[in-house]
């Protein structure tokens, strides 16, 4: 037991920095199962991957058992905009989101003590998200590259207190890494708000004429829809965590589960560089340093099973999110960039639920059939929008097949995501009036296989 949780230790290490999700903010892509049954599988039977849909379930687990699961998601999308410059009833920009896949593993591991307790141990990722877009398009003064890859390791005890009735409290490593690329305008702001155009009036002469110089070739730039300073900021934090979960049987076809999982506070440490027309301070380019903090939010899913007969079963699942945590997304700078301490801005994203239904039906002793559906409320207002998560409400439809002996169990699962419309207006720093995000999809394919030892 000890030489199998080492391994999997070193190898959520390893995995941390590259761990990822795509087209949204919330992963529930966490096994081939899990997914084909559209993230409601709360009670399935022997599956090391409990850990991440309900730690409480570990009790339905025989023995000593070990996952891995990678999940391929692949988003498209197109986008159009409104120049600052123009500020006409016509869509003068397009564009699209640039395909670049992500790659969600999954690695979990379960040992059975004796006839009341367990122990688990998982890393999979729970918050990510990865957007490309055209480098020096309109929306890049937005956002024309971001990437947020999360990944979480948690230790979780179950008990089964009486026959009907089981428990499981968890401990959980959240990593988060964020690369964030933009196109700085230093014309921007001061177009849509003269008020918002920073204050040179106590920097040296050599360097208001090297700025008024960038602000006239910047507002040749923003005519054309473009920003003048490429600006890069990369950082990562751990940060701690927690979760509880309750599984109860009400008879042998009913059973009702809920799982809790806390809040996780990350404080940020990053690096940041520039060139171009606004680092005109140090010769065209300049680098420092980046703070900031977010809050993952916690979140509660309630889960009902019933099985129809001995081949098949259904389950139902609810996700309350507190996505009202993301009040705001502020980075501090050091040293100023175009005049400024600090930049980002409100986000006032709205908690929202999650629904799905799965169905597992067994073909034989050894072959399963799985089926599912999803659906994602949107949370982030048009007002506060922007390309970092350019994501709308989402519905999802997955199948999956799942083969299985005494050793072993391999499943693949395929899914299409429908990502609805986004309507996003321009912020001070964007050179876009109005944007919006249509035509938006998502391919995700997932694998798992699991060992019994």
């Amino acid at each position: 037991m000890k030489k199998h949780l080492l391994a999997l230790s070193a190898a959520a290490v390893l995995l941390a920095p590259n761990a990822v999700g795509a087209e949204g903010f919330s992963i529930n892509e966490w096994s081939a199962e899990g997914f084909a049954m559209g993230g409601a599988r709360m009670f399935a039977e022997n599956d090391a991957a409990n850990m991440a849909y309900n730690p409480a379930s570990l009790t339905k687990v025989q023995g000593e058992k070990a996952k891995i699961s990678v999940a391929y998601i692949a988003p498209h999308g197109k986008w159009k905009a409104d120049s600052i410059a123009d500020r006409d009833d016509n869509w003068d920009h397009s564009g699209r989101n640039r395909v670049n896949p992500a790659f969600a593993p999954g690695l979990y591991y379960v040992k059975q003590i004796n006839d009341t307790e367990w122990l688990g141990m998982a890393t999979y990722a729970r918050f990510g998200n990865m957007c490309q877009f055209e480098r020096n398009s309109i929306v890049g003064t937005n956002a024309f590259s971001s990437r947020l890859n999360g990944v979480s390791l948690g230790v979780n005890y179950a008990k089964k207190l009486n026959k009907k009735l089981s428990a499981s409290v968890g401990a959980e490593v959240n990593y988060v890494g964020l690369t964030l690329d933009k196109n700085l305008s230093a014309a921007a702001g001061g177009l849509r708000n003269p008020n918002a155009a920073p204050d040179m009036s106590g920097y040296p002469a050599y360097i208001q004429d090297a700025y008024n110089n960038a602000k006239d070739q910047a507002g040749q730039n923003l005519a054309q829809g473009k920003g003048d300073t490429p600006l890069h900021i990369k950082g990562d934090s751990y940060a701690l965590g927690w979760n509880a979960a309750l599984n109860y049987e009400f008879d042998e076809k009913n059973e009702f589960g809920v799982v809790y999982r806390s809040k996780v506070k990350h404080s940020m440490e990053a690096d940041y560089d520039m060139h171009g027309f606004g680092a005109f301070a140090s010769g065209g380019h300049q680098y420092g340093s980046a703070y900031g903090s977010v809050t993952l939010p916690e979140s509660w899913s309630l889960g009902y099973g019933h099985k129809f007969n001995d081949k098949t079963r259904m389950e139902l699942n609810a996700t309350w999110t507190r996505w009202s945590r993301f009040d705001a997304f502020w980075v501090d700078v050091n040293p100023s960039i175009l005049g400024k301490n600090r930049i980002g801005g409100a986000k006032n994203w709205k908690d929202g639920w999650r629904y799905a239904i799965g169905i597992e039906h067994k073909l034989s002793d050894k072959y399963s059939l799985l089926a599912g559906i999803a659906h994602d409320e949107r949370g982030i207002p048009d007002e506060t929008g922007d390309f970092m998560v350019p994501t709308g409400e989402r519905d999802t439809y997955s199948l999956g097949v799942q083969y299985h002996d005494k050793k072993q169990t391999i499943a693949f699962s395929v899914g299409y995501m429908d990502v609805g419309d986004m309507n996003m207006k321009g912020h001070d720093a964007d050179a876009y009036d109005r944007a919006k995000m249509h035509d938006s999809y998502t391919k995700i394919f997932v694998l798992s296989y699991q060992y019994n030892f």
